[in-house]
């Protein structure tokens, strides 16, 4: 919809406008006594037409560049992507970290079985082959003796 110069203007367009000969003034299209003279005039304007005469002579309005604008559903289905393949990520070191924590619990059971199996299956320690381990069986000196004679 065109804008017609008789048109009473707004205090946002009042704003932008004056924000418009701001940026033309450090680009340095404008002198400092311009841009004072048209910021008064801008901010005492009544319709577009005022307002448009006044940066009628500037170029107008540079658009920075940037990338390509990525659609909304591209810009969705990116991160959904993301999401998914770092979600993959910590399963599989979730499952790999449970695997190998249960082959190591597995191997400790075994070998805490296999141990207790083996020292208890029909051998005996030489000290409990001597009757004077036992409680109050013997004193001190035979007991030595016993011992001397094992080794």
């Amino acid at each position: 919809m065109a804008r017609s110069s008789s048109l009473r203007a707004s205090d946002a367009d009042r704003d932008a406008v004056a924000e418009r000969l701001r940026q033309a003034a450090v680009e340095g299209r404008l002198e400092p006594h311009e841009l004072e003279e048209r910021l008064h005039t801008a901010l005492r304007a009544r319709t577009y037409g005022e307002l448009d005469r006044l940066v009628g002579d500037l170029p107008p309005r540079a658009v920075p560049r940037s990338r390509p604008a990525v659609p909304a559903g591209g810009l969705v289905l990116a991160m959904a992507v993301r999401i998914a393949v770092l979600l993959v990520v910590v399963a599989a070191l979730m499952v790999a970290f449970a695997f190998t924590a249960a082959w190591w619990l597995v191997g400790l059971i075994v070998w805490l079985s296999l141990r207790s199996r083996h020292s208890h299956r029909g051998r005996r320690s030489h000290w409990s082959s001597y009757s004077c381990w036992s409680r109050h069986s013997c004193s001190g000196w035979q007991r030595q003796a016993r011992i001397r004679r094992v080794y």
